[in-house]
């Protein structure tokens, strides 16, 4: 079962036993004031997402310290944490194969709305849950490659070229594959000193942690960006745990991918801090190589 962690107060909620179920149940048990705030919650909480705190109090008729409590009295760090939880609540049910978090019936502000909010809400989780010695392993890793290659296939492809327009600017061979032959026969001549990155939310897709098992056993290190306890997590030298309850196998995955963009840049960040203030020179070098493609700010 899924968990979502409220870091502050060490509380945690289930994903399916979610805060708009909690409101529900606790709503006839508030003061007079709070329960104001909840009805107005309830009464539309796909609005109350776009509320600021100033409206949200407004609306229901209570000051804005009020709304305060009454999100603090849900385990919540205060009104924006409340506002996230919310939305990863209407999050739990939609239309199948378009966004976990959609409706049939959805306005077009319904459906922005809800794709942003989701999106928000699961980078928040990924940032609550990731593990930062496995961040720091895996730029040990990068930074001491001989070469490095990223894989993803589906959907996870754009990530892996995403990471290969990020990586080529660190003076070490990079390349990205989303063709699961070439994958396997880049992991077949893969060696000691190689560093493979397999991108993949599900963990499952059988190509890439065939390519993964092949990779490590000629000696390539494999760094896995992936849903924990996966047959491919379980076959890395070591994995960044990607966590979000988008299901792929029904939706289209957007959160997940969003996600493991923000791991990709991550990354890149500790690879160029790592490097030290020299390397700025580099970094700047190709940066200002772009001047005379772009046609001046006016």
């Amino acid at each position: 079962m899924h968990v979502l962690v409220n870091v502050k107060s060490g509380m945690s909620h289930s994903l399916h036993h979610n805060l708009l179920e909690i409101i529900h149940e606790r709503i006839a048990s508030l003061n007079k004031s709070e329960r104001k705030v909840a009805e107005v919650i309830v009464s539309d909480p796909q609005a109350a997402t776009r509320y600021s705190i100033a409206s949200l109090a407004r609306a229901a008729g209570v000051s804005e310290p009020t709304v305060n409590r009454f999100c603090r009295n849900f385990s919540t760090n205060g009104f924006p944490d409340f506002k996230i939880q919310l939305a990863q609540s209407l999050a739990s049910s939609g239309t199948p194969y378009v966004s976990q978090s959609v409706s049939m019936d959805d306005t077009p502000r319904d459906y922005t709305d809800k794709i942003f909010l989701t999106t928000i809400a699961g980078l928040d989780r990924a940032r609550q849950t990731i593990d930062i010695d496995t961040i720091t392993e895996a730029v040990d890793y990068l930074i001491q490659a001989k070469q490095i290659a990223f894989f993803g296939s589906g959907g996870s492809a754009p990530v892996a070229l995403d990471a290969q327009h990020k990586f080529f600017r660190f003076n070490i061979p990079v390349t990205a594959y989303d063709d699961a032959l070439m994958q396997r026969m880049v992991a077949a001549a893969a060696t000691t000193g190689d560093v493979i990155v397999a991108i993949s939310y599900t963990g499952r897709t059988r190509e890439t942690v065939e390519a993964a098992r092949l990779a490590r056993a000629n000696g390539a290190t494999v760094i896995g960006i992936t849903s924990p306890d996966s047959p491919l997590a379980r076959t890395c030298t070591t994995t960044i745990a990607v966590t979000d309850p988008e299901d792929t196998d029904i939706y289209m995955p957007m959160a997940s991918r969003i996600i493991h963009l923000a791991v990709i840049d991550i990354l890149a960040t500790g690879v160029t801090l790592k490097r030290g203030p020299d390397f700025q020179t580099h970094l700047k070098k190709i940066k200002e190589s772009l001047k005379a493609t772009r046609f001046p700010y006016e």
